[in-house]
Parts: C-alpha cells; sequence; structure tokens
C-alpha cells in the first residue's frame, strides 16, 4: 500500500486581456501578441490521495488542464477540489478560457511542489485550446493554436486603457478551428509592418510606436472579423489624444491606449461613455505584464 501524504493546495492567478496588441502571420505563422490587462482569474487547487473531486460547473478547459497535469504527475491524485473566481465576461475577448485554464496550471503544478516554467505550461493549454500569450511572463509572441512559436519582448510598458465593450459573444474555438490561409496571404505584408513597429516600440519604450502597431493590426483585421464600432473608436481615441487601438481579434472588445502621463483617465471616460452612450460600455484599466501570480502553496493537513 502507498504511504500516505499531506493534502496539497496552491492558488495562482492569471490575467485576463483586452484583446491582442498583434494578431496575424509572422514567417507565416498565425500568432499574436496578448494585450494583459489588470483583470484576473484565480484558481484555488487542493489535492488528496483520495476521496473524490470537487469541481466548478462550466469550467471544463480548466478540469481538462487540471488532468493533463496530473497525469504527468509523480503524486497520484485521486480527489481534491478546483475553485475559480474571474473578473473576466465569457467569449468577448477577455482572455477568460485561458485565465482560468492557466491560472489551475499554475496553482496546481504549485501544490505539487514543482511549479510549471511557461515552456512546459504552453503545450499543455494549446492542446486542449488556442491560449493567450497571458500564460508567459511580460509581453510575448505566442502561436497560439500549437505552440510552436514562443519570442518573449519583454515586460509590459506604461499604459492604461479604456476598455469598450460593445456585449455580444464570438465562439473562440470555432473561430479558431477555420482555417484561414487563403485570407491571411494578402494580409502578410500588414502584418509584418505591425509586428515590426510592436516589437521595435517596446524595445524602444516608445509608446506611439505600440499605439500605431496596435491600431494597423485591428485595422487589417477587419477583413477577418468585422467589427463594427473599430472606426468609430478610432476617432474617439484621436479626440482623446489615445496612442492607439487595440481590439480582440476573435472577439468583440476594443481598448483605447493611454500614456497615463498624459492622460486625465477619468475625464476621458466620462467623455468616451458619452460617444458611445447605447453602444458599448467603458471602463478604465491597465496593460499589465502576462505570467502568473502566485498568491500562496503549502501543505494543508495530514491525511488520516
Amino acid at each position: 500500500m502507498p504511504a500516505s501524504w499531506p493534502e496539497l493546495q496552491a492558488s495562482a492567478s492569471l490575467p485576463g486581456t483586452c484583446g491582442e496588441l498583434f494578431q496575424g502571420t509572422v514567417d507565416g505563422v498565425y500568432c499574436l501578441v496578448s494585450c494583459p490587462i489588470a483583470r484576473f482569474s484565480r484558481a484555488r487547487v487542493v489535492l488528496r490521495q483520495s476521496g473524490g473531486w470537487r469541481l466548478p460547473q462550466q469550467a471544463s478547459k480548466a478540469i481538462a488542464a487540471l488532468r493533463a497535469l496530473l497525469a504527468q504527475a509523480e503524486r497520484q491524485c485521486d480527489g481534491g477540489e478546483l475553485a475559480l473566481e474571474s473578473d473576466l465576461p465569457r467569449s468577448r475577448g477577455y482572455g477568460s478560457s485561458t485565465a482560468d485554464l492557466g491560472a489551475t496550471l499554475y496553482a496546481a503544478s504549485a501544490a505539487l511542489g514543482h511549479p510549471l516554467s511557461p515552456a512546459r505550461t504552453v503545450p499543455l493549454a494549446v492542446a486542449i485550446e488556442p491560449s493567450d500569450s497571458t500564460l508567459v511572463p511580460g509581453l510575448a509572441l505566442l502561436d497560439h493554436r500549437h505552440g510552436t512559436v514562443w519570442q518573449p519582448l519583454g515586460a509590459a510598458p506604461s499604459l492604461s486603457l479604456l476598455v469598450v465593450d460593445p456585449g455580444g459573444e464570438v465562439d473562440t474555438l470555432a473561430f479558431n478551428a477555420v482555417k484561414r490561409d487563403e485570407a491571411l496571404r494578402p494580409l502578410r505584408r500588414e502584418h509584418a509592418v505591425a509586428f515590426t513597429l510592436l516589437s521595435q516600440g517596446l524595445a524602444d519604450g516608445h509608446l506611439l510606436s505600440v499605439g500605431e502597431a496596435a491600431t494597423l493590426s485591428a485595422r487589417v483585421h477587419q477583413a477577418i472579423l468585422h467589427n463594427p464600432l473599430l472606426e468609430q473608436v478610432c476617432q474617439l481615441g484621436r479626440q482623446l489624444g489615445a496612442v492607439g487601438v487595440c481590439r480582440a481579434h476573435s472577439g468583440t472588445i476594443l481598448g483605447l491606449l493611454f500614456d497615463p502621463d498624459r492622460t486625465d483617465l477619468p475625464a476621458a471616460e466620462a467623455f468616451a461613455r458619452r460617444k458611445l452612450a447605447g453602444l458599448a460600455t467603458v471602463s478604465i484599466s491597465a496593460l499589465v505584464d502576462g505570467g502568473p501570480r502566485l498568491v500562496s502553496s503549502g501543505q494543508v493537513m495530514e491525511q488520516a
């Protein structure tokens, strides 16, 4: 009979997104750079040797991630709990599924005493669904469907956002299941320009280049998924002095990007709400680094 081991637990959080700063082909590979924001999913994982599971409803992807990780673990777990809390609406471009399953993977691996590196986390996540680059620290280019490309781009610059949310839903799994090679091929030049602007802007700390890249990516993507509010939000950004506009490339939300040292965000929010009344809600957030925030981990109690 195997020796008993302590009940283990850990908690972790992962940021959601306001869509992407870039999405398109890079060297022929379809990739994205997520726009992580200061809104999070939090996972608490408890692992036991036996006793069955208590799992949340409507969290199939996070549960699948937990089971995939445990299948690789040295400890054989046949019981435990997964609890999820989230600030992120579903199916609009907030990166909620990635935040849920990523927080679950990081929490469970910490509970096991073997915290996951991003290099191990990405394959586990993309095997379940196309995933955001919020899985990895800072900002990064990620092949979100297969995980074959992962290029760190450095820490997130200091940018504030007005998140513009018109509601509605896009089925991300269905959207990413469609092959779009023919539609993407004519856009390669614009994608290359946008990604070069973004990567150089991040390297130089040039916020206007970052914003210009995000705006170009958002506009080019209209050929793939049209957002009826994009041009109105771009015009609003010019009125308010935004450095650029980002969007969910497989969702409905948009974001106005601001230099926080040059913007009165509450005043900008109030102006945007008036201009978009009846069309979208508007709220303030901030660009943050991707990657996990480990809240706690450790042994909880000895099993009898």
